[in-house]
């Protein structure tokens, strides 16, 4: 087959192949504090203002955020103009969850488990998510050597030591039960011969504590969560999006407005209790840069809970993952997950040099590629910007043979139709919108402070990771705080009475969008991002 490859790329790939046997001895040194400190805070997108606005408006206000949010947060309901009639009730539940990816799947079998009616409402599928692409693992502090207290000081530190102590107590505890819950389901993670599960290293990480299956863990757990709520009869509506949350005449949630994507039709659901598991924003396109994330992550869990009186918690904070593809076009920020580097792919610049350790952090690693590609021009320019190089031969130098196939064959399959054969030559990265860090602010059972009876599970809460979010940490999340919102929002419908349906708070929003004067003339939550453009118009991203 044919080479992919640029001229100048092959006359780069030659620098690497040269250096490959020195690396192969000596790994690069890892950064002290001060030198992590100093490469952030002039490389990562987090630490500058560009890219950002203020919120002026909700219990945010004077905070930043990028500027893509702050637009949506500014921008005046879907149905500010529609007559919703908030007695045609279409669905009567206890349980309402928003959203059908991980953590929405947990929720409603903890729910349903519990005795209550559950439906699941999901604008895409179910199983269309962030869960379902997420590739390296699942942490859990489940081997002799290791222990939650440990697993706790990693995150602490990989957040910054802005995570929520009470959050983190939570998610680190329930670590190991969270593995044997979904190991009794069915999920296949990759064991040894006696039945024990492998684990494996990761950025930040000073235990190997990843739990993996090959490179397809997020669709794995997903695929068995999935199929449980099928085999318990859990109701879904797919295709089926919420625009905003419905509250009462106490200020308690009460349900939720939905909108079918198919026809376009208005629908009310009342609901005892509401979790909200409506995932990331990586299809706003923070900053400029490509996303890992499926197509509906567009922030729109943040917008009805803002909307409604919560509040949100370092929604100025995003993880750009080091490892998105930056070449071929057609794989364009796609995730190539960091369980590449966790067994051997070193970051190498145009030189062959590499120039940051292959573990670090995530904010650190691709802030460094950052500056690579950018002061220090060592980048490799692909038709889309710059990248470097991932130098995945390494692997199997250091594990032997077949362990490319063995360990990430997802990874290897989607090169492979490109022509580019990891087992044989390097790979272009550069870093990708992966995750947000922060998100709406929970307290220690996953509700929300200011809205009773509303709950949030997944990568839509925020303060469980701080500032920054490890490797595994994301599906353990979704996991443990799944179960647990299911669990608690069942237990809180069983006392709770409905009142009357109100969605007053929608005007008293937009009445402060008014007097601020910062309407934007759109409208959100925008559900879907759009692609398409006008002949004078200029691409989204």
């Amino acid at each position: 087959m044919q080479t992919p490859f640029l001229p100048h790329m092959l006359e780069s790939i030659k620098a690497v192949e040269a250096s490959r046997a020195e690396r192969f001895e000596t790994e690069p040194r890892r950064m002290d504090a001060d030198e992590k400190t100093a490469l952030l805070q002039e490389f990562h997108p987090d630490y500058g203002d560009n890219g950002f606005d203020t919120i002026k408006i909700g219990a945010n206000t004077g905070e930043k955020a990028p500027k893509e949010l702050v637009e949506l947060l500014h921008s005046k309901s879907k149905i500010s103009d529609v007559n919703i009639n908030l007695d045609n009730i279409e669905f009567d539940v206890d349980v309402l969850i928003i959203g059908g990816g991980a953590a929405g799947a947990s929720a409603a079998i903890e729910a349903h488990n519990a005795g209550q009616n559950v439906m699941i409402v999901t604008k895409l599928r179910m199983g269309d998510s962030n869960s379902m692409m997420a590739e390296g693992g699942i942490q859990a502090a489940d081997k002799e050597n290791d222990s939650p207290m440990q697993h706790y000081l990693d995150s602490f530190g990989g957040g910054h030591y802005k995570n929520k102590p009470e959050l983190l107590r939570r998610l680190v505890m329930d670590g190991p039960k969270s593995i044997k819950w979904l190991n009794e389901l069915g999920v296949m993670f990759d064991k040894h011969e006696d039945g024990t599960m492998w684990t494996f290293p990761g950025g930040g990480l000073s235990r190997k504590r990843l739990h993996a299956c090959a490179d397809y863990t997020g669709a794995e757990i997903t695929r068995v969560l999935k199929d449980e709520v099928q085999n318990l009869g859990i109701e879904i509506a797919e295709f089926t999006a919420a625009l905003e949350l419905i509250l009462d005449e106490e200020g308690k949630v009460a349900g939720a407005v939905l909108v079918n994507m198919l026809t376009g039709e208005y629908l009310v659901a009342r609901a005892k209790t509401v979790i909200m598991a409506t995932g990331g924003a990586g299809r706003m396109h923070y900053h400029g840069f490509p996303t890992t994330n499926h197509y509906g992550a567009t922030a729109d869990g943040l917008v009805m809970a803002y909307r409604a009186g919560c509040n949100l918690l370092y929604q100025d904070t995003i993880q750009y993952h080091p490892s998105g593809a930056a070449f071929p076009s057609q794989l364009f920020g796609a995730l190539v997950t960091e369980k590449v580097r966790s067994i051997g792919a070193q970051l190498l610049n145009i030189d062959g040099e590499a120039f940051v350790h292959p573990l670090e952090t995530r904010d650190v690693a691709a802030s460094a590629i950052i500056r690579e590609c950018g002061v220090r021009e060592k980048g490799i320019a692909t038709g889309q910007g710059n990248g470097v190089w991932l130098d995945t031969p390494l692997i199997e130098m250091i594990h032997g043979e077949g362990k490319i196939e063995s360990a990430i064959p997802g990874m290897l399959r989607m090169f492979l139709n490109y022509g580019m054969d990891l087992r044989k030559t390097p790979i272009l990265v550069y870093p990708s919108f992966h995750y947000q860090n922060g998100g709406v602010e929970i307290e220690n059972d996953g509700n929300t402070k200011h809205i009773p009876n509303l709950f949030i599970a997944g990568e839509a809460a925020g303060g469980i990771h701080g500032r920054n979010r490890l490797l595994g940490n994301s599906m353990l999340d979704v996991i443990v705080f799944g179960r647990l919102t299911g669990q608690k929002a069942a237990q809180m419908a069983k006392s709770t009475t409905t009142g009357k349906l109100f969605l007053n708070h929608i005007k008293t929003y937009e009445g402060k969008i008014n007097e601020a004067g910062v309407d934007t003339g759109k409208l959100s939550p925008i559900l879907l991002p759009k692609y398409t453009r006008d002949v004078n118009e200029a691409r989204v991203v």
